[in-house]
């Protein structure tokens, strides 16, 4: 009765060991010392309701940049669809793969959460006595 016990202890901590890598794979970063190409003009199709489209983009297979055409993402409550994208970088160009993200959290990127933010618009008024809590220049 031990044995199986320890043994299904054991699978339980490797089958949980195997599964960090494919979460930790996610986050993956590509970076290419040679610049993407252009972005392609793509004609964007006309809007489909509970849908947001998700622009083309050039990914790097390797050896080359291919396009990956544009498509429709359906919308996701509570979240906002980031597009791909390319950014130089110190060691070459890296690649953000983009898709859906939470919503956010902190407009203004104090480090406070928009719920408990006094100041949203960071102009030294407090919200309740600003006239425009969300312009920054100061009233």
């Amino acid at each position: 009765m031990k044995y199986v016990l320890l043994s299904a202890a054991a699978a339980l901590v490797l089958s949980t060991v195997a599964m960090v890598p494919q979460a930790q794979a996610k986050g993956e970063v590509v970076v290419v010392r040679v610049a993407p190409p252009a972005a392609k003009h793509e004609r964007v199709p006309a809007a489909r309701r509970g849908y947001e489209w998700a622009p083309g983009y050039w990914t790097w297979t390797g050896r080359q940049y291919t396009w990956v055409k544009g498509h429709f993402e359906k919308v996701r409550r509570g979240q906002h669809y980031r597009r791909a994208e390319w950014r130089e970088g110190p060691n070459g160009w890296e690649f953000n793969r983009g898709g859906w993200r939470a919503g956010q959290r902190d407009r203004d990127g104090d480090g406070v959460i928009n719920r408990h933010d006094r100041d949203r618009d960071n102009d030294g008024v407090l919200n309740r006595d600003d006239r425009r809590p969300n312009n920054p220049v100061r009233n």
